[in-house]
């Protein structure tokens, strides 16, 4: 029999003693308890007849037997780290089961505890002899057993790919993992608060598409038996948020999961969250002005300052963000400029990439990704890069009297895309044509391969000229946070098969 073997047995036999002493090993309502939390920020009293009288839940994470009193460290998710009064740092409260306080029952629940164990205390809050914040025990309540062996210890969780497997216990042994999920939540509930005070609603659309549309990638597809048609998980929320500006819905938006099915690497997930929205009437200026009080009021949110950590540098989210167009970046980094077609093609040949039957402005974002996107990498500020080659956007509106700027902007912190927005294009012809010069040569399995007729015939109804905004949370999450990989910041990403 292998350790583990044993452990899981050991795990068996003391769940068949709970059993056999009349007790529910998996436990029951249990009201009334207070997050351990806050229990630590109860006053302390040394008169032991005045200690507040508490009730607590937890999971047990630590557990030691001195003389005839176990002492148990409880964990719950609201336990702040911090350093006791013996210099060590400590992520659990002690709970002290002296036989006499608990009874002959709760010293057979102390006996058949184990790592990772749900247990209910009832009793007092004080300190030990030696400062430590202690529940002192009166009564137990088996609330949960746990079969599998815990980590035991708080570094017991080294291998990456075991944490991934098992968030479950990451969450738990891991402090920064679940700081860093319940900050997700705060800045997702932010942005939500932040749009509903300037009016904007919340709705969903649909996650299976009959056509993938609304970005430039590859689908993940199914099949609907009962229609025998194929489907594509959506690869963004465009197109049938912009149907709801149609509508008469004039400020919309949309937080949900996108699939796109391509690699993954620290920036990339083929399933993350999106969040997408749109204002008749406003237009991409409109958006950066959103977008930047957007970001400080998450930042905000969390209670830090505005100059973040993120990695082994500082960014300065004070506002106003940086702006700077496509053009004079290009123009600075790559010596030429986007319409000088053959400097474009000079440049090109110097990298050594090819330019057979490769649109002008598709070569000039290639040099733009080798030569510029370094360069923002090396800002400390976020910066709006606006006014890109119209041949890049087409559901992008061009600039007047510029047809060959369209009116779309990025946002780059870092280096790292964040934001993308547009005005967004409302000519039905405009649109139709440059779906059809998109599609032209596409091959069946990339997306955007069909025309997405409806869309088009929504537009021909009358869509109000608007402005419209994409954001990665999961990104977001990352630059907020000092993540510097998006597998951290997604609870369950995707991961190999097990071996």
């Amino acid at each position: 029999m292998t350790e583990a073997q044993n452990f899981e047995a050991s795990r068996q036999e003391k769940l068949h003693r709970l059993e056999q002493l009349g007790l529910d090993p998996w436990g029951q309502r249990f009201d009334g308890h207070m997050p351990l939390g806050e229990i630590l920020r109860l006053p302390i009293t040394h008169v032991e007849d005045q200690r507040p009288k508490v009730r607590a839940a937890g999971r047990v994470v630590a557990r030691r037997k001195q003389g005839k009193i176990y002492f148990v460290d409880l964990w719950d998710w609201t336990i702040p780290t911090r350093v006791n009064k013996q210099g060590q740092e400590r992520r659990a409260l002690q709970v002290a089961i002296s036989q006499k306080d608990v009874g002959e029952t709760g010293w057979h629940i102390a006996d058949n505890l184990d790592l990772g164990d749900l247990l209910g205390v009832d009793g007092s809050y004080g300190e030990t002899r030696r400062g430590e914040p202690t529940i002192f025990a009166e009564k137990l309540t088996y609330l949960t057993k746990s079969l599998q062996p815990h980590p035991d210890k708080w570094g017991g969780m080294q291998d990456m790919e075991f944490r991934l497997r098992h968030r479950y216990l990451d969450l738990i042994y891991t402090p920064e993992v679940l700081e860093r999920s319940l900050k997700r939540i705060k800045i997702v509930r932010r942005i939500r608060s932040y749009l509903e005070e300037r009016g904007y609603v919340e709705v969903e659309t649909p996650t299976l598409h009959a056509i993938a549309g609304g970005a430039a990638a590859r689908p993940f597809t199914t099949h609907h038996n009962a229609l025998d048609i194929d489907l594509y998980l959506r690869i963004a929320l465009e197109l049938h948020l912009k149907r709801l500006l149609v509508g008469g819905i004039e400020k919309v938006y949309e937080i949900g999961r996108v699939f796109r099915n391509e690699g993954i690497s620290p920036k990339h997930n083929p399933e993350f969250t999106m969040l997408e929205l749109y204002q008749a009437y406003g237009n991409y200026e409109t958006m950066m002005e959103l977008t930047e009080g957007m970001i400080v009021a998450c930042i905000d949110a969390l209670g830090g300052e505005r100059i973040l950590p993120y990695a082994d540098r500082t960014i300065d989210f004070t506002p106003p963000f940086d702006r700077r167009t496509y053009p004079a970046l290009f123009q600075q980094c790559v010596g030429t400029a986007i319409e000088d077609r053959a400097g474009v093609v000079a440049a090109v040949n110097v990298i050594g990439l090819t330019t057979h039957n490769i649109d002008h402005d598709v070569l000039v974002h290639k040099l733009f990704e080798i030569k510029v996107e370094p360069y923002l990498e090396t800002l400390d500020r976020p910066v709006f890069v606006h006014d890109y080659p119209a041949g890049l956007c087409p559901l992008t509106k061009r600039k007047a009297g510029m047809p060959h700027i369209a009116e779309r902007f990025e946002l780059y912190v870092h280096g790292m895309e964040l934001a993308n927005a547009y005005t967004e294009l409302n000519d039905p012809v405009t649109q139709e044509a440059t779906f059809r010069q998109q599609l032209a040569g596409l091959p069946e399995e990339e997306s955007m391969a069909k025309m997405d007729e409806d869309f088009v015939r929504a537009l021909r109804h009358g869509m109000p000229p608007a402005g419209g905004l994409g954001i990665g949370i999961d990104r977001l999450v990352m630059l907020l946070t000092n993540t510097q990989t998006i597998r951290d910041v997604i609870l369950f990403p995707l991961l190999r098969p097990e071996k």
